[in-house]
């Protein structure tokens, strides 16, 4: 089955700080069909997301499909708050690169 990258789909994939205890993500898309592909494949959800993150799904605090904005959005809770000793990204502005190679399965 042929596979397209989730970047090649989305028009914005971004994490930030939620607070001091929060990471949060968003996976924007300019197309509703592109969303509806990442949306009905089912690989976007919170096993899957805590699987890639390796994190329970207990730290993940928010999943939202949200229709209007094609986007998906996601929040997870911090180890320590944004800036404790050893934080190596206190806006939590990196975090988003393990979504970037999702393959999404596509009809040819």
């Amino acid at each position: 089955m042929k596979t397209i990258k989730l970047t090649d789909l989305a028009k914005t994939i971004r994490s930030k700080n939620a607070g001091t205890d929060k990471i949060t993500f968003d996976i924007i898309f300019r197309e509703k069909a592109n969303y509806e592909l990442v949306k009905n494949s089912g690989l976007l959800n919170k096993e899957n997301i805590a699987s890639l993150y390796g994190i329970s799904e207990d730290r993940l605090s928010d999943f939202v499909e949200f229709d209007p904005a094609y986007a998906i959005k996601f929040t997870i809770y911090r180890k320590e708050p944004s800036g404790s000793p050893g934080d190596a990204d206190i806006f939590g502005s990196q975090q988003y690169s393990p979504l970037l190679d999702i393959e999404i399965p596509v009809n040819d």
